[in-house]
Order: C-alpha cells, then sequence, then structure tokens
C-alpha cells in the first residue's frame, strides 16, 4: 500500500496531562478547517490532521484525531495531551496576532470545560508554553518561545473566564 492509499490507524493515548491550545497561523480573512488543515499536515509527512479539534473563525467546532489518539501537534508532549487549533493567530503581515473571533473564544471555553470534565487533572496550556526553558530560571518567557501559537496567553484569558 502507498502513503496515497494508506489508511489512518490511530495510537491511543494512556494519559491526559495537557490540552493544548494553538492556532493555525492563518490571517482572519482565512476560513479553514479540519479538511485543509489535514491536506496541510499530510503534506508535511503526517498520517492525517494532528489536533484532535479545529475551531472554525464561525465557531463551529470541528473534530480531527479521534480524542483518545495521540496527537501531532506538540513535538515531545503528543502522547500526553489533547490539540485544540483556534484558525488564524497571524496578520496581514504575517505577524502573531490574536484575531479570534468571539464566537472561536466562546467555543474555545466551552469545549475546555467539557475536555475538563473528562480529564480533570490536565492542565491546560497553550502551544508556546512547551517550549524549552533555555535558561533554566522555571519559567518559559517569549524569548524562549519557540513558536508565539497561539498568539495570546491562555492563562491570562482563562483568568478572565
Amino acid at each position: 500500500m502507498n502513503a496515497t492509499t494508506a489508511t489512518y490507524v490511530p495510537q491511543y493515548r494512556t494519559t491526559t496531562e495537557f490540552l493544548v491550545v494553538h492556532c493555525s497561523a492563518t490571517r482572519p480573512t482565512q476560513d479553514i478547517g479540519v479538511r485543509e488543515v489535514t491536506q496541510w499536515h499530510r503534506q508535511r509527512g503526517f498520517d492525517t490532521v494532528g489536533y484532535h479539534y479545529v475551531i472554525r473563525r464561525n465557531g463551529e467546532v470541528e473534530t480531527g484525531r479521534p480524542e483518545t489518539a495521540i496527537g501531532a501537534h506538540v513535538k515531545g508532549h503528543n502522547a500526553q495531551s489533547v490539540g485544540i487549533c483556534l484558525v488564524g493567530g497571524i496578520n496581514a503581515a504575517g505577524k502573531p496576532e490574536s484575531n479570534f473571533t468571539q464566537a472561536q473564544f466562546e467555543a474555545l471555553k466551552e469545549l475546555l470545560d467539557q475536555l475538563q470534565t473528562r480529564y480533570p487533572n490536565a492542565r491546560i496550556l497553550g502551544h508556546r508554553d512547551l517550549s524549552p526553558d533555555k535558561n533554566g530560571d522555571g519559567k518559559i518567557t517569549p524569548n524562549e518561545f519557540i513558536k508565539a501559537c497561539p498568539s495570546f496567553d491562555i492563562s491570562t484569558w482563562l483568568r478572565t473566564q
């Protein structure tokens, strides 16, 4: 069987330590979903979409990988996390920007509430929060971010919800 006809067979997580929020790094004029992200991820060599959920600009939550499957969204942490991708996250110049819609933030809040019911001990983090602590001070600061993703501070946002 060649790569174009191969069927995705998931491996399953045995633990869920993190709920990781991402962005698609697309401009606010781009309304994409699981179909487009799957195409991008397959072009990068993934079997299928790396995220478990994608939240479109209108707030619609689309399911990607099965929730119980190991994702492909944050190096070193896929086997312990659920990946959620908000569509958007960069401006017209390609720079990080929190340009998500109110509908997306409402859908994110509802989805995180549901996921925390299923995984009560899981920590909610942004992708950037799993960057390495390069200076070893116990904090991950902007100068250490591998990516700006999801283009906002998830812990600050959570405190306002």
